[in-house]
């Protein structure tokens, strides 16, 4: 079989494998899609994804669907479509019974946070443990099934806000993760859910998926204390201060964007005087059985999907998912 392995900062190859065989408990895929997601370009960019740094060839994809090519228990037929939690969880620990994807000792498809690193889906054939997969409803195609664990994160961020019903939302930043974010927010009741990003063409992006109103960085000024709650999504620094600023008193922020492993430069002072909660999302534990339900429903979210491109010419497609302006997800087909 072929498939993607990461040897360092842009040194990505399209090698020969032998095809995996599943044991007791594993089921082995046929996969279909699998997107890029930010820290697929952390690691193929910068050879490390925040202090994970590849020390193997890493395969990379955690955002995949496919079909079942083999169970051994016979519970699956071959060709049922799926998509997959790509989380094994660590073991019980107390305080994080309703949080098991918070416990240490879990990994997850396509990091290098393990060693081994725990390999990804950018494969033409996936072996994993059968609870990870999640079969698909009837019409649900497997190029937008792909969504299903990006679309998690966001519903998961969603609702660590509380209940923004009738809320005035801002998501900033409206990449891949933004977009989901504003999709799920409108689907949660928000009243009204707002963008703010860098560039024009995802905020055109984040109006067709409902968002009413759009800030271009740079140029538009986001009101102070103007929203309920804001999802920041971008990972930057400055953009934190934004929040911080445009938050309402009493208000929440959760940090969705991966922020750098160092010390930065944030400006939180007035969090204390309007008594702002800050929370962070990581992750998600099984929201991403509300997304399979999500994406069955409806077409809407197609248009998050800009690009699929076989994954044997990758370079091109980390290039095209590298800029924003170009692209929204990009889908590696296999």
């Amino acid at each position: 079989m072929k498939t993607l392995a990461i040897h360092g900062a842009e040194d990505i190859r399209w090698e020969d494998r032998e095809i995996p065989e599943p044991g007791s408990g594993q089921v082995r895929l046929r996969v279909a899609f699998v997107g890029i997601c930010g820290s697929d370009l952390h690691y193929y960019f910068h050879g490390a994804n925040g202090e994970y740094t590849i020390r193997e060839p890493l395969t990379p994809g955690h955002e995949l669907s496919g079909t079942v090519d083999l169970d051994p228990s016979g519970r699956l037929a071959a060709g049922t479509p799926v998509t997959v939690h790509p989380a094994r969880f660590g073991p019980e620990a107390p305080g994080l019974e309703a949080h098991p994807h918070l416990r240490a000792g879990g990994d997850y498809l396509g990091s290098a946070a393990a060693d081994p690193h725990r390999q990804g889906g950018a494969s033409e054939y996936l072996v994993v443990d059968e609870h990870m997969v999640r079969e698909l409803p009837e019409g649900l195609p497997l190029e937008r099934a792909a969504l299903a664990e990006p679309l998690a994160v966001a519903l998961h961020a969603v609702g660590l806000a509380g209940d923004v019903a009738g809320a005035r939302v801002l998501v900033v930043g409206a990449g891949p993760i933004g977009l989901l974010v504003a999709a799920a927010a409108v689907r949660a009741g928000a009243a009204t859910v707002a963008a703010s990003d860098v560039r024009p063409e995802p905020l055109e992006r984040a109006r067709a998926l409902g968002a009413t109103e759009t800030f271009l960085v740079g140029t538009d000024a986001v009101p102070d204390e103007s929203f309920d709650v804001v999802l920041e999504c971008s990972g930057v620094g400055v953009a934190l201060t934004q929040s911080v600023r445009a938050v309402r008193r009493t208000g929440t922020i959760v940090q969705v964007g991966m922020l750098p492993n160092t010390e930065i430069g944030v400006n939180l002072a007035p969090l204390l005087a309007k008594e702002v909660t800050l929370r962070g999302a990581f992750r998600f534990s099984d929201e991403i059985d509300d997304a399979v339900t999500m994406l069955a429903a409806s077409d809407a979210l197609d248009s998050v999907i800009s690009h699929a491109i076989p994954a044997a010419d990758a370079v091109n497609a980390f290039a095209i998912a590298r800029d924003s302006s170009a692209s929204a997800k990009v889908l590696l087909s296999l």
